[in-house]
């Protein structure tokens, strides 16, 4: 089947739902990530100090999604009902069966948990499965070597670094890691991934 691209769905697991990202989630992004300055480290630009900051950069996300270059969901913790970060599928490429899922944060007190593991179990067998994609990439700056490591528990395979890919906030210039997945690899990676929840 030819691939089709994303749109805003409902995407549901154990420990988290994925909805469509809306500024009724404000309030809670803010109580769970907002003015953390490790949240916001590898995210671009300043962190996000106030709610108003944070939804400036809500909106910015919002606007570029009525574009079509984002499709972004709100990561909702089931056990509080609350959103507590975001994710986004990117640079989505139909005649090449490819996107890329990225931009994304949750409050520190989610990390190393079922959360990341089981939202991007939705969104890469969604990319996969449902829309026919051949190939999900994901990226990361080459000194955030957490979001790395938990890229490669993925199953992702680490493809190569884009030297001098993006100027940081602060000036000095990132290096980019990519990583992927293929349609053929989702089938082991998936059990792997159902295992580890």
């Amino acid at each position: 089947m030819p691939a089709i691209a994303p749109l805003p769905v409902t995407l549901t697991g154990r420990h988290v739902r994925l909805e469509p990202l809306s500024p009724d989630h404000l309030d809670d992004l803010f109580a769970a990530g907002g003015g953390d300055d490790e949240v916001w480290r590898w995210q671009g630009g300043p962190t996000p100090r106030t709610v108003q900051e944070l939804g400036e950069k809500l909106t910015t996300l919002l606007a570029e999604a009525r574009r079509g270059v984002y499709v972004p969901f709100a990561v909702i913790h089931l056990g509080s009902g609350r959103a507590i970060g975001w994710t986004t599928y990117l640079d989505v490429d139909v005649t090449d069966e490819r996107l890329e899922i990225g931009w994304t944060w949750y409050g520190r007190a989610h990390w190393r948990s079922a959360v990341n593991t089981e939202a991007k179990l939705l969104l890469i067998g969604h990319a996969f499965e449902e829309l026919g994609m051949g190939r999900v990439q994901l990226k990361t700056d080459h000194l955030n070597v957490r979001s790395q490591e938990a890229i490669a528990r993925l199953g992702a395979r680490r493809e190569g670094v884009l030297r001098r890919h993006r100027r940081r906030p602060d000036g000095t210039w990132r290096d980019s890691v990519y990583f992927s997945l293929l349609a053929e690899e989702w089938p082991e990676a998936k059990s792997r991934l159902a295992a580890r929840l």
